[in-house]
């Protein structure tokens, strides 16, 4: 198993390439299955998580080719000769319930696993199994599947989400694209991730407006066709490593990284004494004068501070001066990594969905297990800013969501490696 060691020494200089969108690619990959002809798909992140959406649709009867060192995907689902969402790969990953809406409105049924993915709360599919039997779907419970089946085809609804559950949004519109009629979503996720797949559905034939607001619109078409779409910039990778040049000092500059994409972020950066400036690449992120100084956050649905990002806000408010308070409002388990950043000499108090963290001047390097995606890179950033070594094992959660960590860190002068456990170079 691998392990990643950081040694903190002082300020980072230079530029960091962000990939395309991890969660925008996994809801990508879906939509070819709505259609008998290709989907070139550009940008795409070159991931563990792409691979396992991968094996799920090659599962299904659809072809994948990859080109470009894999940042281009072509995906074909003219023969799809298998229905069922097998456990041994659905268990990886979460996202691979999104092939369960465009199953059933391309051939009218899909027998798909309860999903996996990272241990950080329940997650689960009941706004995507109400949201799909308002279309007309019947949808049954057994032995772990979903047994799902739409006799007389899927047709529009309104549907009010009690939630604006990303995932969800993502089910139903693809579902509803090759509904008969007219449907309205209500509540919608407004995510990037959301107007990005729009964008997409919308290339291959969809009519849908309203992305990006609380109500969506689906007008329903007979048949969808192929398309080529560039994958968006991953707003939680650039933000990961907005907070690199912050918690160890210099200045970096993220190319392809957009403030839109996560402005209430960057306007928490602000306030806490960190320069982002939009360039004509991308962001050019620098701390100012002086320590960091504590900021509160509390993660919320887009437009708000994503849940995505708050263990490595966490990080960063470690060494801040005063105290700051960081609500959890999206996952009812997300403080994993505040036990491990307290090994490190971070002072914090976790209670419920809260966790105070009173800023000291150094953290300390020091062994820490990786327990989720987001976790196992907010402790490779308490790295940057520790005294000595820092070992971080479990690092298999850091290949779901972010490709050659070590690569770009390193190029803007971290001293980081990545080793097989016992020390031989890996």
């Amino acid at each position: 198993m691998d392990q990643i060691i950081v040694q903190g020494n002082g300020a980072l200089h230079g530029e960091i390439p962000i990939a395309g969108a991890k969660n925008a690619c996994l809801a990508l990959m879906p939509a070819t299955l709505l259609s008998d002809e290709p989907l070139t798909l550009t940008n795409a992140p070159r991931l563990s998580d792409i691979r396992t959406m991968t094996e799920l649709l090659q599962s299904l009867g659809a072809e994948i080719t990859t080109m470009q060192d894999g940042q281009v995907l072509t995906l074909s689902s003219h023969d799809l000769n298998n229905l069922t969402a097998d456990y041994d790969i659905v268990r990886k990953m979460r996202a691979s319930n999104l092939v369960l809406g465009p199953l059933l409105a391309r051939a009218g049924q899909a027998i798909v696993s309860l999903p996996g993915g990272c241990a950080i709360g329940s997650r689960p599919m009941d706004l995507h199994i109400s949201g799909l039997e308002a279309l007309g779907a019947e949808i049954e419970l057994k032995d772990g599947y979903l047994h799902a089946k739409a006799p007389k085809g899927l047709k529009g609804a309104v549907i009010d989400q009690r939630f604006a559950s990303v995932g969800a949004t993502e089910n139903i519109v693809m579902a509803a694209t090759l509904a008969k009629g007219t449907t309205v979503l209500k509540n919608a996720a407004r995510e990037p991730e959301i107007v990005d797949l729009v964008k997409c559905l919308r290339a291959m034939g969809a009519q849908i407006d309203g992305e990006g607001t609380e109500t969506i619109t689906i007008q329903g078409v007979d048949r969808l066709h192929g398309a080529t779409h560039p994958v968006v910039v991953d707003r939680i990778e650039l933000g990961t490593y907005m907070i690199a040049p912050a918690i160890a000092g210099g200045e970096v500059e993220l190319l392809g990284g957009r403030i839109e994409l996560i402005e209430a972020f960057c306007e928490k950066l602000d306030a806490a004494g960190v320069s982002v400036e939009q360039t004509n690449r991308g962001i050019k992120v620098a701390r100012k004068n002086g320590r960091i100084r504590a900021v509160d956050v509390k993660t919320e649905v887009f437009p708000g501070f994503p849940t995505d990002l708050q263990a490595q806000m966490m990080a960063l408010m470690c060494t801040a001066e005063g105290t700051s308070v960081l609500e959890e409002t999206i996952f009812e388990n997300r403080f994993m990594h505040a036990p491990e950043l307290m090994r490190m000499g971070a002072k914090m108090d976790v209670h419920g969905g809260h966790v105070t963290v009173t800023g000291v001047e150094k953290l300390k390097g020091a062994p820490v297990m990786a327990t989720d995606l987001r976790a196992s890179v907010s402790l490779i950033l308490a790295g940057l800013a520790a005294e000595g070594e820092t070992v971080v094992s479990r690092v298999y959660h850091l290949d779901r969501g972010y490709e050659h960590v070590v690569r770009k860190l390193r190029g803007v002068g971290a001293l980081i490696e990545r080793v097989k456990e016992g020390g031989a170079n890996g």
